[in-house]
């Protein structure tokens, strides 16, 4: 029967759905694997029914699903979920966050933007959608929006994180749509910086590590310290460092970063705590840009564009409280503001430069409290949140002759974005079906005024998003779960230029489903998902007119399957301390409307994977990993032939090989010494850019680094 239906489906939706229908019938067949692992939680927990420990494992009282309440049941979200701790960012070799997120399932690093190998921007696709920026992802920090304006210009040209001061991070690709917004059709991405320490005394680390290019002759240094204590009193303190200085592998590539946080936690009573965050960070960092085909065979790594560079700092607060009222009942607020800036600098042609300096500041508050509630068999913890974000800014334009210096008249534009958000979520359990119906309501009010004129763009937009997440925890270490969400994103402040009577711009919507599976214990984490994503208004420029101009044409369908395994062999084994893992991705996203309907979006592989292997002996630990993705389009037309400038033609698959040593020595906490060699065999890819500096972009070629941390 299952394959009766299986079969009257379209070609990627089949082969995911059964694919998932495979894996828990698989599972399904080992009853002896679920009844030890049932038995190992029953030992834990003495006293307790295997029943009651799911319960109490997996239904926590916590308003926020990111936070400590969901930490700990990973393994029974009820959606496709990864979380890459501090030790596997450390093993992955990674010198960037774009490095880490491409070993993640559904998820692809997409470098065509001006900006691309530059230390300022952060460029992540999500399940086919654009990579460009990031905008149609909720990406937090600590749980704090990190776009300079969430609503008014979600796109992260300017991402203010690093990846030393980071501990995990968090995708969540659906399931959290509720509760975080507004750009969440990609899903949400939480960067959780390190923690205060809670031991007693002062604990903390130092490291320092040289990156060098075999070829193009680019080599950088990137620092990072840390250092945190609780005092008696009980509050924590933590300082966070993390610097970069050098240049990429490209010519005139150059990057300078400083990422500085000091965090604080105090406990004012046993159930109420008071935390926050003072943050601030700069980067300037010089962008060399496309190269046509005959540029790129004579040397990849030169740059034709020596006075293009991007800037950005930001400064930043936030402030939580939390109080665990009793056994049932929780209250959570937080709040916080960032003051941020930033500057493109771009060559427009021989004789002018054209810069773009752009100001924000915004503000957030959110309330929201959780009450647990028990109606007969069905336990409930409710939560209700209201969120209030404050956006206000301006962006500016003017062009500067590199012949004389002087610069032209400002075009100046000044944006307010004032939104309210209102959500309710009911976590239900019942046995071991655990169901998640909620609703969030979003109310965006945004203007735009162009300086010195009467020119005003006006937007309001209200919308209901709801959505319903339901799993069933076959033990406690499988877990199978279904979810439907909407998800938005609002007009953008540029985008607002384009509104007028006759095109009234309507949030982009999306409708996300998803069906899938999870085992999870001491030595086997395995994950299948089947997802389908229904674009239907995406805002696109319509090509040819200028000023640029945008319209709600764009619609497209994405569907696929992920899957990933890591598996760990017994210690008293005779392949103890080995460690294998694998995941792989196949990503269908094809374009809906207009003339090229039917073709796939640009800049997305179908197929991605990474494997690896990790081999823990003595003091030593190795590791070797190879990640590929499959061939791209890099317009909307899939044209296949190359043009002379490089900026349309196929983009070729490639497949990289890593390989890292580490030893730690003895008796120093983590003190340790790390050599390692990224692109092994110095395969040659590129991808292209996007903007007005159109053309071909070499990825980063054999990378040689060593690196040193000592702990206290």
């Amino acid at each position: 029967m299952k394959s009766s239906r299986c079969g009257k489906l379209p070609a990627a939706p089949q082969i995911a759905l059964c694919a998932t229908a495979l894996a828990v019938s698989i599972l399904s067949l080992t009853p002896g694997m679920a009844r030890a692992q049932q038995a190992e939680g029953q030992t834990g927990q003495a006293g307790q029914s295997g029943n009651d420990e799911r319960m109490l494992e997996t239904v926590q009282v916590s308003g926020n699903w990111l936070g400590t309440g969901l930490q700990n049941s990973v393994k029974t979200f009820p959606g496709a979920r990864t979380v890459v701790d501090e030790k596997q960012i450390e093993q992955s070799g990674a010198s960037s966050i774009s490095d880490v997120m491409r070993r993640i399932p559904g998820v692809q690093s997409t470098d065509n933007s001006g900006t691309a190998g530059s230390a300022i921007s952060l460029n992540i696709g999500v399940r086919g959608l654009t990579g460009r920026y990031s905008p149609r992802s909720t990406v937090l920090l600590d749980g704090i929006p990190m776009a300079v304006a969430p609503y008014g210009q979600p796109q992260l040209s300017f991402a203010p994180v690093s990846l030393g001061n980071i501990e995990t991070i968090d995708v969540v690709r659906s399931g959290g749509a509720v509760r975080y917004g507004p750009q969440n059709v990609g899903g949400i991405i939480n960067f959780t910086t390190k923690p205060i320490p809670t031991g007693p005394g002062i604990s903390g680390d130092a490291s320092i590590r040289q990156n060098i290019y075999t070829e193009g002759g680019g080599s950088n240094t990137q620092y990072d310290a840390f250092v945190g204590t609780t005092l008696e009193s009980g509050l924590g303190l933590a300082f966070l460092y993390s610097g970069m200085t050098g240049r990429e592998w490209r010519k005139g590539s150059d990057d300078n970063v400083n990422d500085v946080a000091l965090k604080f936690a105090y406990d004012i009573t046993p159930s109420q705590q008071v935390y926050g965050k003072f943050s601030y960070y700069d980067v300037r960092s010089r962008t060399p840009g496309g190269l046509s085909v005959a540029q790129y065979n004579a040397d990849p790594f030169q740059n034709t564009r020596p006075n293009d560079y991007w800037s950005g700092n930001r400064t930043g607060f936030d402030l939580g409280y939390v109080n665990t009222i009793s056994a049932n009942q929780e209250f959570e607020i937080r709040t916080f503001f960032n003051d941020s800036y930033r500057q493109s600098t771009l060559q427009q042609s021989a004789t002018q430069i054209a810069h773009q300096p752009r100001n924000y500041t915004t503000f957030g508050i959110e309330p929201r409290y959780t009450q647990r509630v028990s109606l007969g068999p069905t336990q409930h913890d409710i939560t209700v949140g209201y969120r209030y974000i404050r956006e206000r800014g301006d962006d500016n334009a003017y062009n500067q002759s590199l012949v004389t210096g002087v610069s032209g008249p400002t075009t100046s534009f000044d944006n307010a974005t004032d939104a309210h958000a209102v959500y309710i979520d009911d976590r239900i359990a019942y046995g071991n079906w655990r169901f998640v119906p909620g609703v969030r309501f979003e109310h965006i009010d945004t203007n735009r005024q162009q300086r010195g004129t009467n020119t005003q763009f006006e937007s309001i937009n209200n919308k209901a998003l709801p959505s319903v997440n339901v799993s069933y925890l076959v033990n406690n270490a499988w877990t199978v779960f279904a979810d439907y969400s909407t998800s938005f994103g609002p007009v953008q402040n540029i985008q607002l230029n384009s509104q007028t009577p006759s095109n009234p711009l309507q949030p982009e919507v999306a409708r996300t489903f998803e069906l899938g599976t999870r085992w999870t214990d001491s030595r086997i984490r395995a994950e299948l998902t089947a997802f389908k994503i229904k674009f239907d208004n995406q805002i696109q420029q319509v090509p040819g007119l200028s000023p640029a101009t945008f319209q709600n044409i764009g619609a497209t369908d994405h569907d696929g399957v992920e899957s990933a395994i890591d598996y760990t062999f017994d210690r008293a084994s005779l392949l103890g301390g080995l460690n294998l893992y694998a995941n792989y991705t196949y990503t269908r996203a094809i374009q809906k409307s207009g003339p090229t309907a039917g073709l796939d979006v640009p800049f997305y592989s179908r197929n991605t994977d990474t494997i690896g292997a990790r081999y823990d002996w003595r003091s030593w630990t190795f590791n070797i990993s190879t990640t590929h993705q499959s061939s791209q389009y890099a317009d909307l037309a899939n044209t296949v032939a190359e043009s002379a400038d490089g900026s349309v033609g196929r983009i070729p698959g490639f497949r990289t090989w890593n390989l890292q040593a580490m030893f730690k020595v003895p008796q120093m906490k983590r003190t340790d010494i790390t050599i390692g060699l990224n692109n092994v065999f110095d395969k040659r890819y590129y991808t292209r850019t996007t903007d007005s500096n159109a053309g071909r972009l070499v990825g980063a070629p054999r990378m040689v680094y060593i690196q040193a941390r000592a702990g206290f």
